[in-house]
């Protein structure tokens, strides 16, 4: 329960955060990206003011044995940068730059405009499940026979 509680709470303070920031705002967002054109610089503060809380936040994790209310870090090891990631990011920037919403800040802006929010998420939904039924796939076969070839 006090996981779940823990998940709510800081859900809601990333949520306001949003809101408070106009990360939720697509032209806020799309007015800071249009570096050539009419660039609003003041979601740099916000990514600077990000930077001041969490890094203090990784050094002190670094130290802890085990995080509050999980039995371990999940910390990811990959370093390698690949098609996969490459490609990733670069459908996220440009999903990013042409409507002005990621995923978090959509999934917030759902209650405060939701018809351009709601068919962002949509569209996301639809493009995690076409991973599910296509890349996915592919991945998780070629981990099984990785392990399989590891074992013989």
């Amino acid at each position: 329960m006090a996981r779940i509680f823990l998940a709510l709470l800081s859900g809601l303070v990333f949520g306001v955060g949003l809101v408070v920031s106009q990360m939720v705002v697509p032209e806020k967002v799309l007015g800071f990206l249009d570096v050539f054109g009419t660039w609003d610089p003041s979601l740099a503060f916000v990514m600077g003011g990000a930077i001041l809380v969490s890094a203090p936040a990784f050094a002190l994790a670094r130290r802890m044995g085990r995080p509050l209310a999980a039995p371990r870090f999940e910390i990811p090891t990959r370093r390698d940068i690949d098609a996969r990631l490459l490609s990733g990011a670069a459908i996220f920037g440009l999903g990013w730059g042409l409507v002005g919403l990621c995923p978090g800040p959509a999934l917030a802006a759902i209650g405060l405009a939701p018809t351009p929010a709601i068919v962002f998420v949509a569209a996301m939904v639809v493009g995690m499940l076409l991973f599910r039924l296509t890349l996915d796939r592919s991945t998780a076969t070629r981990s099984i026979a990785t392990a399989q070839e590891a074992d013989a």
